[in-house]
């Protein structure tokens, strides 16, 4: 079975190295190696609790992103819209110190 290496950096910058074979979510994978990554749409791309940040790499990626034709500030994704293939293999994903959880906060926003 074909994997990619993908790492997840915590709120306290703690490192989780994980492999995830071809066609898994990083959502799915996230769930099934203990990292706290939360879903509460199950992966049906109906909210925004399972939301990564890519880390660039390296130093060298970065300087050579700042030539690249059409570079976009954001680098945030879906977990559940990441699915493993050869191109993400080494992937960094950092985890979002906090999510938000719209039917929690307008309830206590209505109180």
């Amino acid at each position: 079975m074909c994997r990619i290496s993908v790492t997840f950096v915590d709120k306290d910058e703690m490192a989780k190295h994980i492999k995830i074979p071809f066609g898994m979510s990083t959502l799915e994978a996230a769930h099934e190696n203990d990292i706290e990554l939360e879903g509460a749409c199950e992966g049906s791309c109906a909210c925004s609790r399972c939301h990564v940040i890519v880390r660039i790499q390296t130093d060298e990626e970065n300087d050579m992103l700042d030539l690249a034709f059409g570079l976009t500030e954001t680098r945030s994704r879906l977990g559940c819209q990441m699915v493993a293939k050869p191109e993400l293999d080494g992937i960094c994903l950092e985890l979002p110190s906090a999510t938000r959880n719209f039917a929690v906060d307008r309830y206590a926003k209505a109180t």
